[in-house]
């Protein structure tokens, strides 16, 4: 495998998305930093079943995303463990709804914070070890809302848009380094956190939960399909891989159809 023995940080990565990409990549052989919350006897589990059936290392770090020191803490930890951070996949992000007028500015500084500016605090720490090493790969998970935007999600769309435009500044800035940096803008994903927010989204639109899949999360999906998890997941192992060595500073769309319209 190409990737074996490589190490990867992957910020919100003990569940949901981020989870789906931390096994895929450790299914090929590379080290792995878990970040996030949750349960911490599942999260060790989860560490656990990694290192067994894949025989590689795995770390955790519950580095909060609103606070620039312990992102520079995980970071320096994966670095003194690893010998160096070859992947780095900035996945961690939150959601809120409302309209702009009405905004919790505690919500719009939390969105911006985790979904994009951590960004540039993982990528200011680790993109020194791997110019050192000359090889790296860089996803940041943006969104079809860092393409298209949609109504009462001003500080999703903001902070989604600015990961694509980070990843272009980046991809420009470590191009001679053999560093790629791309962006992966997914459209409606059937994750955990979508199936609990199901039921609220169905009673909004007065429709069953099957409708509100069809008719509101799929609505601009020209594929009637929720991505998976796995379809995610494998789209960052190809980035990662020698076949994706000249793709860099592209936002790459994993949505069904949604923004070809």
């Amino acid at each position: 495998m190409e990737l074996k023995n490589k190490s990867a940080l992957i910020t919100g990565s003990t569940s949901g998305i981020g989870q789906g990409i931390a096994f895929a990549l450790a299914a090929q052989g590379v080290n792995i930093m878990l970040n996030g919350f949750g349960d911490a006897e599942e999260i060790e589990k989860q560490r656990r079943a990694m290192e067994t059936e894949y025989g590689v290392t795995v770390l955790y770090s519950n580095a909060d995303m609103t606070k620039p020191e312990e992102i520079r803490a995980m970071c320096e930890v994966a670095v003194a463990e690893f010998g160096g951070v070859d992947i780095l996949v900035n996945n961690a992000g939150i959601q809120h709804v409302s309209p702009i007028d009405e905004f919790p500015e505690d919500k719009w500084n939390a969105i911006i914070d985790i979904s994009l500016n951590s960004n540039f605090h993982t990528l200011k720490a680790l993109v020194p070890s791997m110019k050192a090493k000359g090889w790296g790969r860089i996803i940041n998970t943006s969104s079809v809302h860092g393409l298209v935007a949609s109504p009462y999600k001003s500080a999703y769309n903001s902070a989604k848009h600015g990961v694509i435009g980070l990843t272009k500044t980046v991809a420009l800035e470590l191009g001679e380094f053999g560093i790629t940096c791309n962006a992966i803008c997914p459209g409606s994903v059937n994750t955990p956190l979508m199936h609990k927010q199901l039921p609220g989204l169905a009673k909004t639109y007065n429709m069953t939960e099957e409708e509100a899949i069809k008719n509101v999360l799929l609505k601009a999906h020209a594929i009637k399909q929720q991505v998976s998890i796995s379809d995610i997941a494998d789209l960052v192992v190809f980035l990662c891989g020698d076949s994706a060595k000249l793709i860099t500073g592209s936002s790459l769309t994993i949505d069904g159809g949604w923004t070809a319209q």
